[in-house]
């Protein structure tokens, strides 16, 4: 019997890149305005992953590779601290730069079949929860009403692939790996993760995103809209 049915949320139930530029570009005129200094020494791509502030920051402290949030963070104190400012300084800049962000980095899209989807799902008495590597909280989204619980990389310490989110989920939930199916879009962090803990699988893959890995999911479908009726296939077998 199938009891809880979780999400990835980047690309799999809204696209990410549209809603992280815009982010991007709304933050850096925010640093414009209130700290020119940065601004005029960095440049916005100097934020973004493959910088070589990135690179320095990870390299000094690899731990914290698995959160987007810390990374951000961290980024804008050193690149402030290289313009002059205190640690302090720094570190309160960095802290409303990055807030600025992160209310426009929650201005998702959900797919047009999203919510006719979560409300099936919440109908048949399904738990729904989210696991997500990004560091969207579903609580800040036009989402937020349809899911029970949410775990991602920040408040876990670890990404998928790595269990540990799906074994917080569990346990959160109450359930066992069999009373659960993990919907996603990436061929490793999403299904190989679940299905190696004997967690049933379905992928989806609304961008058409090109993934190199093989997809070996207890079910791939094409539109979320199926997801449902796919749920229902599993919990079948999962009875049977």
């Amino acid at each position: 019997m199938i009891k809880l049915v979780t999400f990835d949320l980047d690309d799999t139930l809204w696209s990410v890149m549209p809603v992280v530029i815009k982010a991007n570009q709304l933050a850096w005129r925010w640093m414009q305005e209130h700290t020119p200094a940065f601004t005029d020494r960095f440049e916005m791509r100097d934020l973004l992953e493959g910088s070589t502030l990135r690179k320095e920051l990870l390299a000094r402290f690899p731990e914290i590779k698995h959160s987007m949030t810390l990374i951000r963070l961290r980024v804008l104190e050193l690149g402030y601290q290289q313009v002059g400012y205190s640690h302090e300084e720094a570190q309160h800049w960095a802290n409303r730069a990055f807030e600025y962000f992160h209310e426009h980095r929650h201005a998702v899209e959900p797919y047009s079949e999203v919510e006719p989807m979560l409300a099936k799902l919440k109908q048949a008495g399904y738990q729904i929860g989210a696991l997500s590597n990004g560091n969207a909280e579903v609580s800040r989204t036009p989402l937020a009403d349809w899911f029970d619980f949410q775990f991602n990389a920040d408040s876990v310490g670890t990404a998928k692939p790595h269990p540990l989110m799906f074994e917080k989920a569990l346990a959160h939930a109450g359930v066992s790996h069999l009373e659960t199916v993990h919907i996603g879009d990436h061929p490793i962090n999403d299904v190989r993760a679940a299905r190696d803990l004997g967690i049933k699988t379905i992928w989806v893959n609304p961008e058409g995103l090109d993934y190199p890995q093989p997809v070996d999911a207890d079910l791939c479908i094409e539109c979320i809209s199926e997801i449902p009726e796919a749920v229902a296939i599993l919990a079948n077998r999962a009875g049977s």
